[in-house]
């Protein structure tokens, strides 16, 4: 059987208008629409099996550290053979963490670290407006520059450029929000979650990275303004409702689930969840190919919720930032603890590769 050219056209656009059609019906069957809803408990263990023993060995492992509407810590205990193992939290910035001890003698240093915490889903209702007390010296500490979220220069020049026009701390935060939607995006290849650098990556005139970078700019952006904000470091428990791949966790192996999520205070509604960086995320990496167009159908649902709710597969270990890790052999601080760090006289381990560093990190849902 011979073909002639019209047919193989014919046959070729009929083959791309199924796929597009395919694709389409997949795409308009998106839903992602978290409301509040019953609490779920999960334990969250951290197993460390350290690599090569060598002098005194050092653990510091973060621990949930809140206690909000949308999250309670109702505990921690842990095994091994340690030293000395003691909950302690960082003076200035408060993040919560287990310190652990192993002497030179140790000739296996192992830990198993199992927290207990509830989560469930938030969702502002932006139809109830209420004046809302939060501690002033709580919104002042959300509103101060840190060594990586300087307010001033080019983080000040951009939030007022994305901001022009708006009034109110709602509008703000908006347009801020698309700001970062329209301007960043996710960078794969970026370490880890990244650093949150924001003043270098706006200098860079690239704005590509991971949550700790552009949920780290949108915080910054917000306090240059005027509009307590704060990042909240955590990670990922469970595979998400509706069906995004990118946006859960194996709770068997939580390797590489770490996320850092982001809110903001206003006054009208109080603490208001925000996520940017994981519509840049579901943009990026939920198909194949890179969705460029926030009115996507995959990208759409995820864009409109994330600007006031989230989904309780996640959980928050801490909001500080600039670390100082106690008895800590290196100068400086650290820009957030949100995985494992260790150190023994062979160095400083690497928290961004669980597998030479020997840790792992699982969650089990208990039910009732």
């Amino acid at each position: 059987m011979t073909y002639s050219r019209r047919h193989i056209l014919q046959a070729a656009g009929a083959a791309l208008a199924a796929t597009a059609l395919s694709n389409h019906a997949f795409a308009a069957e998106r839903h992602f629409e978290p409301q509040v809803q019953g609490w779920r408990t999960f334990e969250l263990t951290t197993t460390v099996k350290v690599a090569e023993a060598k002098g005194i060995t050092r653990l510091w492992l973060p621990v949930p550290d809140l206690n909000t509407d949308f999250q309670v810590s109702l505990g921690n205990s842990w095994t091994g053979n340690a030293t000395a193992a003691h909950l302690v939290s960082d003076a200035a910035q408060g993040g919560r963490m287990l310190y652990v001890e192993f002497a030179d003698s140790v000739a296996a240093p192992t830990l198993a670290l199992t927290s207990t915490v509830q989560t469930r889903n938030r969702a502002v209702d932006w139809s109830k407006k209420q004046p809302v007390h939060e501690d002033p010296a709580l919104l002042k500490f959300n509103l101060q520059a840190s060594e990586l979220l300087p307010l001033d220069g080019i983080v000040l020049d951009t939030a007022k450029k994305a901001t022009y026009g708006a009034q109110s701390d709602v509008e703000k935060v908006r347009a801020i929000y698309q700001w970062v939607v329209d301007s960043a995006y996710r960078e794969p290849s970026t370490r880890g979650c990244g650093v949150g650098d924001i003043k270098a990556l706006l200098e860079s005139g690239n704005l590509g990275g991971k949550c700790a970078d552009l949920n780290a700019l949108f915080v910054g952006l917000c306090r240059s303004v005027g509009v307590p904000a704060r990042d909240i470091y955590g990670i990922r428990v469970a595979p998400s409702a509706f069906g995004y791949k990118e946006l859960g966790g194996n709770s068997a192996s939580l390797k590489g689930a770490q996320h850092c999520r982001a809110e903001v205070f206003l006054k009208a509604y109080g603490w208001v969840a925000m996520d940017p960086a994981d519509v840049l995320k579901v943009m990026r990496q939920e198909t194949p190919d890179w969705i460029k167009d926030k009115t996507n159908p995959v990208a759409a649902p995820v864009n409109k919720a994330l600007f006031g709710s989230w989904e309780g597969n996640w959980v928050g270990w801490n909001t500080a930032h600039d670390l100082k890790l106690p008895n800590y052999s290196r100068p400086g601080t650290l820009p957030f603890l949100m995985y494992p760090q260790g150190e023994n006289a062979s160095g400083r381990f690497d928290e961004l590769a669980p597998d030479s560093f020997r840790y792992t990190i699982a969650a089990k849902e208990i039910t009732a």
